[in-house]
């Protein structure tokens, strides 16, 4: 997923920033230890109960279920929409996850040596003021890291997907480890997106050696900044194709489709070759890679379950979702599905991935300026008409399944009878999580209680 922000500048090369780089890394982190000071966390907000000390106290490496800010969010409009927003976003403590650039934030490192930090200042401003734990996703590279000119910023989707050049490796792992000392709050770290850039197209692979010597740099510069630094990759996006496609096929595979064997094969030297990791980190969709709608939309959301379970087959790093998706972004009806639809189709795909071990997963938010927003979390905060910011149901399942099913959570079977396959369940000792799958009403037995549900209803009932 991408957007084009509006213009920044750009930059240079390497070695000869070095001479200019202790300087300015003095007056860099006297100026962050300063405005660290100044930055005051939201009354009430207690850091020791999700392990995440500013001050450099062990933070949790599973965090719940949140969001991504994308290039719209809460941090421009009018101003009662924003506070309506914020006020939303603070109802619970949602982790929430910003990019360093694109998605809302502009180029960090224009020139060698040359920050501009106002935008993702903003960014992890509103996440402080909400209450939320924030996570820093470290993509994108500046111009010049990528062959471009110093001072300029290309915002295309093509430039934006390019990877720094492995003669500036280190360059991205120091801007890594300025962001770092920029934001002392902040635990959680995630390097680069969904491989951006790193397919060799002349081996019609990944280049996994590429990015898992990006990703080495990365986790040692943030470590050398606070070892407490919580570091995930690699964000794969683990890509299916429709069942009955051999090409490129693996032995992961379901009624969903088989998953990229290439994938595999990047996680796997990722895995064997890594300098360290916290966490490890997926994204992918319910639907496969030319974005075909699936025959049973609930049924393909077990693809995340079982890609979930081969991840843990080879690592026992807590697992988050970066990103997830169960509508097809070709699939022109998906505008004209009901929110209790779309509501439904995520909250399957969430208990989905929670079956398959993962931990944290990061709903990624398509806000847009105005009008009407399918699946955003709120509505814009560019309306004037007293609406702005106000909450959508998308931001009600997301916060109502962070505080139910949080890190830790012990799942208990259900006993499900009479419609049974056309609901999906999910539930601990206190909480069962309920769905129809169905466009219309259906009748259940749930732990010999019986449900009347109405057409893609999702209800959350409380276990006696």
């Amino acid at each position: 997923m991408f957007d084009t922000s509006q213009a920044r500048k750009a930059p240079g090369t390497g070695p000869h920033r070095r001479w200019r780089i202790a300087l300015l890394a003095a007056t860099a982190i006297a100026l962050a230890l300063v405005l660290s000071l100044c930055a005051t966390l939201p009354s009430g907000r207690d850091t020791s109960t999700r392990g995440t000390d500013a001050w450099g106290a062990p933070a949790e490496p599973s965090l719940g279920w949140g969001l991504t800010h994308t290039q719209y969010s809460a941090d421009a409009g009018d101003p009662g929409a924003k506070e309506t927003a914020r006020r939303a976003l603070s109802a619970r403590s949602l982790p929430q996850n910003q990019h360093i650039m694109g998605w809302g934030a502009n180029n960090p490192e224009p020139s060698p040596g040359r920050y501009d930090f106002a935008a993702l200042d903003s960014r992890i401003g509103l996440i402080r003021e909400t209450g939320g734990t924030p996570v820093i996703t470290l993509c994108c590279a500046p111009d010049w890291m990528k062959g471009g000119r110093p001072g300029h910023t290309d915002w295309s989707r093509r430039s934006l997907e390019t990877a720094p050049r492995p003669e500036h490796y280190d360059d991205f792992a120091a801007l890594a480890a300025t962001v770092a000392e920029r934001y002392p709050d902040v635990r959680h770290f995630i390097v680069w997106n969904e491989f951006k850039g790193f397919f060799d197209d002349s081996r019609k692979r990944w280049n996994y050696e590429g990015y898992t010597e990006l990703y080495n740099k990365v986790h040692q510069a943030l470590k050398k900044v606070n070892k407490n630094n919580l570091v995930g990759g690699p964000y794969l996006n683990m890509d299916s194709f429709a069942p009955g496609r051999t090409s490129h096929a693996s032995i992961l595979k379901g009624p969903w489709g088989s998953v990229d064997q290439r994938v595999l094969d990047a996680f796997d030297y990722w895995n064997t070759h890594k300098a360290g990791a916290d966490f490890a980190v997926v994204d992918g969709s319910s639907y496969t890679h030319d974005d075909g709608t699936p025959p049973d939309q609930f049924r393909s959301v077990d693809k995340f379950t079982a890609i979930g379970r081969w991840v843990q087959e080879r690592t026992s790093l807590p697992l988050w979702w970066a990103e997830y998706y169960v509508e097809p972004g070709a699939d022109s009806d998906r505008d004209r599905w009901s929110e209790s639809h779309r509501k439904a189709l995520q909250a399957a795909g969430m208990a989905a991935m929670v079956r398959g071990g993962a931990t944290t997963g990061f709903y990624w938010n398509p806000q847009k300026r105005g009008g009407q927003c399918y699946g955003c979390l709120w509505r814009s905060t560019e309306l004037t008409d007293g609406s702005g910011g106000a909450p959508l149901p998308m931001l009600d399942l997301v916060r109502r399944f962070h505080s139910e099913f949080p890190p830790g959570t012990t799942y208990r079977p259900v006993d499900v009878a009479s419609d049974a396959p056309n609901v999906r369940v999910l539930a601990d000792d206190k909480v069962v999580l309920v769905v129809n799958t169905l466009d219309r009403a259906v009748r259940a037995e749930i732990d010999g209680r019986t449900v009347n549900m109405d057409a893609y209803e999702v209800l959350w009932l409380r276990r006696p």
